[in-house]
């Protein structure tokens, strides 16, 4: 029996490597979910398939010492490309990150705002035909997503049992297209946490965390890969309303309302509404603005039509 990933070449396990760094780059933005860089690649349904298929009897396959047959059955080859891709993005690109969206605001989230509204359309293509339940599960999605972005953050208790579950929570909204864990993570305060414990190399709180996002990964993906199995197309339909209702998040141009001191002593953003360029205090460099935009919205469709042709 060949292993399922033997079937890609050197150039492929490449493409998969740097879609996984593309979906770790998104995780970390607030806003941006690495689900939505799965699904436009083209490799969503084959990363459920993968990750819902470890299970108690791969361990048993472990046990007999038959690693071979567990590593196909989980498609190792393709975990192992696409998860090297997230964590190097997540380890090595996070500061460069963080640093773009605090000295280039409006820039940085026109760009996303592109990537998220192109996303929405190459994602809502994939449903086949389209009838009275898909539209009111677009619907349900949109307005399940926008309450989500309409949250207020609370303050981080700093338990390690907290930590814990605010991995196993935003590990199931990074597998949601539109639904991102990073923002998820800023609803819950463990955000500037995580993202320190990154920085700083905080082991104690990064295997808590990732401890919570496998526990969460295993439960959730196995979950979603049924509902994909048996309502496809009414699961496109929500996970496209939920690209449509965090629209949201990503909006370039918003007003700060309430601030906060971060871990490092300085005064941060805590809660912002969106408005309209009129309306932003300060240059909201529309033309640059647009053009970002613009681009984002055009490698979301090169990056479809080169992940459908292959």
């Amino acid at each position: 029996m060949k292993f399922y990933s033997l079937n890609r070449s050197k150039s492929e396990y490449l493409k998969l490597l740097l879609k996984g760094m593309a979906m770790g780059a998104a995780d970390i933005v607030p806003g941006v979910s690495g689900g939505t860089i799965a699904f436009i690649t083209g490799i969503y349904e084959e990363l459920l398939k993968s990750i819902s298929s470890i299970n108690l009897k791969i361990f048993s396959l472990l046990k007999d010492k038959n690693i071979k047959s567990a590593w196909y059955k989980i498609n190792g080859n393709f975990l192992t490309c696409i998860f090297s891709g997230i964590l190097f993005s997540v380890f090595f690109l996070s500061k460069t990150i963080t640093f773009l969206i605090k000295s280039y605001p409006v820039l940085v989230w026109s760009f996303f705002f592109g990537l998220i509204l192109a996303s929405s359309f190459v994602i809502g293509r994939a449903i086949r035909s389209w009838n009275f339940q898909k539209v009111i599960s677009l619907i349900f999605g949109a307005i399940i997503a926008y309450s989500i972005t309409r949250l207020s953050p609370f303050e981080n208790p700093e338990s390690i049992f907290y930590i814990f579950i605010s991995g196993a929570i935003a590990i199931c909204a990074m597998v949601l297209p539109g639904v991102s864990g990073s923002f998820i993570l800023l609803l819950m305060g463990s955000y500037t946490l995580i993202l320190k414990a990154l920085n700083e190399l905080n082991l104690t709180v990064l295997l808590v965390f990732s401890f919570g996002c496998l526990i969460g990964l295993l439960s959730f993906a196995r979950l979603l890969s049924k509902f994909f199995k048996r309502y496809r197309d009414l699961t496109i339909a929500v996970l496209t309303g939920f690209l449509i209702g965090s629209i949201n998040k990503v909006w370039p141009w918003k007003i700060i309302v309430l601030t906060r001191i971060d871990s490092n002593g300085e005064i941060v953003p805590f809660i912002e509404q969106s408005v309209m360029p009129n309306h932003f205090e300060g240059d909201p460099k529309i033309l640059l603005a647009l053009s970002l935009l613009a681009i984002g919205f055009l490698i979301v469709h090169v990056l479809n039509r080169l992940s459908t042709k292959n």
